[in-house]
């Protein structure tokens, strides 16, 4: 693969080996400033390691990865991190539960989880509060982390990852364990987000078709560490490819830029 100095984050030719279990296979992928993609497949298809990947928290076992054109083994990592916007699980399990939730989300101005004795200006605190309202929790503000839903959580977490105005952001699993109101009221947030022409390069991975927000405009079907099938969404995400991804027979339709999927009786 050619090196692109300018893709907001590129593997080359990328495996990771946890002793005898390989995690991915050399896989070649470019995600450029502009795009949106998802990443799709089944649980154990690698998903959550092409995530830690671009989130710099794990390193390839081969091949090359880099992030904001800096070739990870070779760069302070801890330079880079302010410009990614995470949210996931393992983020998550980390905040505290008594934890204010403007709290939350400004901390995340000094990549810390638990405020501290940083100081934050009006400024801040106003952008977390901003936030909080665009993802529809403005209320939750002064309530304590641990007292929130997870559907609310989740929210919250975007609105953090979004705090340092990243020019990369990754959401793992975003509508998971939410109803099927929180899911709707979240992707229509989401698709306001993906449409922003100023919101930062996304990768947003799921296991649900259904859950993939209007305005991705990429996507990679990954099964067992291999990457099925990658490019537009719309050449993607066919009945041949998903089927192929989650080894079931599938029917894939699309209404309005959202996507559906049905097993083929």
């Amino acid at each position: 693969m050619v090196t692109n100095p300018d893709a907001i984050l590129q593997l080359d030719r990328v495996t990771v080996r946890r002793g005898d279990k390989l995690l991915l296979d050399a896989v070649d992928w470019t995600v450029e400033e502009d795009e949106r993609w998802v990443i799709l497949g089944p649980n154990g298809a690698g998903k959550t390691t092409l995530l830690q990947l671009a989130a710099t928290t794990l390193h390839a076992t081969s091949g090359q990865v880099r992030v904001f054109g800096e070739r990870l083994g070779r760069v302070d990592v801890f330079e880079l991190r302010p410009r990614i916007g995470l949210s996931s699980a393992a983020l998550a399990q980390r905040i505290p539960g008594g934890e204010v939730v403007s709290d939350v989300v400004v901390s995340a101005g000094y990549a810390v989880i638990g405020r501290w004795r940083e100081a934050y200006g009006r400024l801040d605190v106003r952008r977390a509060k901003a936030l909080l309202g665009r993802f529809g929790v403005a209320e939750l503000a002064d309530r304590r982390y641990g007292t929130l839903s997870e559907g609310e959580r989740k929210r919250v977490q975007i609105a953090r990852a979004l705090m340092t105005d990243p020019e990369l952001l990754l959401l793992d699993e975003p509508a998971a364990g939410m109803d099927l109101g929180g899911r709707e009221d979240l992707l229509r947030r989401l698709t306001l987000l993906a449409a922003d022409p100023d919101a930062p390069a996304t990768v947003l991975v799921t296991h649900h078709v259904e859950e993939i927000p209007v305005g991705m405009t990429h996507a990679m079907l990954l099964n067992q560490g291999r990457v099925v099938a990658q490019g537009l969404i719309g050449q993607v995400l066919n009945s041949e490819n998903l089927s192929a991804t989650f080894g079931l027979s599938l029917r894939v339709e699309s209404d309005g830029g959202r996507f559906y999927a049905r097993a083929v009786v």
